[in-house]
């Protein structure tokens, strides 16, 4: 109403305002003197100020003058003209947004919850057109010249958020497909391998407030030796190193990360054994390392582990005694003790932003016998060498890396034979989508001795020559490397 008669003040001045100047117009050959037109401008004048302070006056009601109930940001507008109109579009009240006391414990429960699922496929064709189609000493790219399932996968992850006062969390991660059997398939390493076969990892976590937060795990977990990992979205390459192939995929055990300072942190491990949920006997392996960041751009990791990998018990029929399938088992005497030794050590740099740049050395030992006994060889078998990687983002969906790679198996640890393997791939990425990858590559295997199958029956070759195609999706909403 106010504003109404605001409004009604303005009219009544411009009116009278034209009615000054019609009258100024009719009447000026009346005006006698300069004096008289100098006072009627400055009435004018007068009045013109009057109305523009009216006019500043009107201004936060003129949404109202219009017809139209301007509101502020966020709310719906209402029209009050005439006429036909649209229903005015209006936000739910509080309780209309109110769920129940169920629904909100599943929502707490899924709260900075994640679930995320890949799904990795290759076709690779070995130009030694192999007896079987095999393509040896390798561990997810196994069959050439087939349209292959590498991994499907099913990562279920609830982190702990100190921030929010929370301090436990835990993951799993369920895998199916070829990469299952190589990760979990070793009757020799796995007494039962069939019953966690498709469980990768499964772990819980509490960090301890003690110090920077001491995080510790518990449960199943990937292996942080070797610089190569599980999931093919994160590699550089799609086909995995030697190294990835020969070092431990998993353990079973306790694991803790102890951060020193904002660059370096200590880690422990005490657990069965390398690739043992169920451990083939009573030692229990350690792993001593650290992670260290001496600049923003380098990150560098050293591991030394020790471990005992021989067996003090084989199956054997347990009769009638009821017991779990798999469970019975005759003692080994005497047991081999000797120790296994792993020192690994790799570092990333991130040169620039395009340009990444690894490294990674490693020596393997391992001895049958740690005192010998006459007769008793206790000479050690040993593995060591190394990898490099370079990757280049040529743009935000295409990039290039290779790697070059040598591993001495002295004693046939790795590949039954005392040999040199060494093996080049170049890489092509194309990244056709957020959550799609289609990765080209080239690889040659070469070695001193005759290692790889070729297309007769018993008949070795000294190289192997494969090209893949990769297509790897994936979607959740977990950031960063799975």
């Amino acid at each position: 109403m106010k504003n109404m008669k605001l409004l009604a003040h303005t009219l009544v001045l411009v009116a009278g305002l034209s009615f000054a100047q019609a009258q100024q117009v009719s009447s000026a050959g009346a005006i006698d003197s300069q004096d008289d037109l100098k006072q009627r401008v400055q009435q004018l004048e007068a009045e013109v100020s009057e109305l523009k302070k009216i006019v500043k006056q009107l201004q936060p009601g003129l949404a109202v003058a219009d017809g139209i109930d301007r509101p502020a940001a966020g709310k719906p507008a209402a029209v009050t003209g005439a006429g036909p109109v649209d229903p005015p579009q209006t936000v739910s009240s509080p309780a209309a947004l109110s769920v129940s006391a169920d629904d909100r414990k599943t929502l707490d429960f899924l709260h900075d919850t994640t679930l995320n699922l890949t799904l990795d496929t290759y076709y690779d064709y070995n130009f030694n057109n192999p007896v079987g189609r095999v393509n040896l000493l390798r561990a997810y790219d196994v069959l050439s010249n087939e349209i292959s399932l590498n991994q499907a996968s099913v990562i279920l992850e609830h982190a702990p958020d100190v921030s929010a006062g929370r301090r436990w969390g835990g993951r799993l991660d369920l895998q199916f497909g070829q990469a299952t059997d190589t990760l979990q398939g070793n009757p020799s390493n796995e007494p039962r391998p069939d019953i966690y076969r498709n469980i990768f990892q499964a772990y819980g976590t509490y960090v301890i407030p003690a110090g920077k937060g001491i995080t510790v795990d518990f449960g199943k977990w990937g292996s942080a030796l070797g610089i190569e990992g599980n999931y093919t979205k994160d590699q550089i390459n799609y086909s995995r190193s030697y190294w990835f192939n020969f070092l431990p995929f998993y353990h079973m055990g306790v694991r803790a990360s102890i951060p020193l300072n904002d660059r370096f942190s200590v880690n422990y491990w005490i657990v069965n054994g390398t690739n043992q949920v169920e451990p083939t006997n009573g030692f229990k392996d350690e792993l001593f390392g650290f992670t260290a960041k001496p600049q923003k751009t380098v990150t560098w990791t050293m591991n030394y582990y020790l471990g005992q990998e021989h067996p003090d018990r084989a199956a054997s029929s347990c009769g009638p005694i009821p017991v779990q399938p798999g469970l019975c088992f005759t003692a080994i005497s005497p047991a081999p003790d000797g120790r296994t030794h792993i020192f690994d050590s790799y570092v990333t740099w991130q040169a620039t932003p395009k340009l990444t740049v690894a490294l990674e050395g490693d020596y393997f030992i391992q001895r049958l016998w740690r005192n010998a006994a006459p007769g008793e060889s206790s000479a050690p078998s040993h593995v060591d060498g190394g990898a490099g990687y370079i990757q280049y983002q040529l743009t935000a969906k295409l990039a290039v890396a290779t790697r070059a790679e040598y591993l001495a198996d002295r004693g046939g640890l790795f590949s039954g034979l005392t040999q040199a393997l060494k093996e080049n791939t170049v890489t092509f990425d194309y990244k056709l989508a957020d959550g799609f990858l289609m990765r080209y590559e080239w690889r040659r295997d070469f070695s001193n001795q005759p290692s790889f199958l070729s297309d007769v029956q018993g008949v070795f070759s000294k190289q192997q020559n494969t090209a893949t195609a990769g297509f790897v999706w994936w979607w959740g909403r977990k950031e960063g490397s799975w």
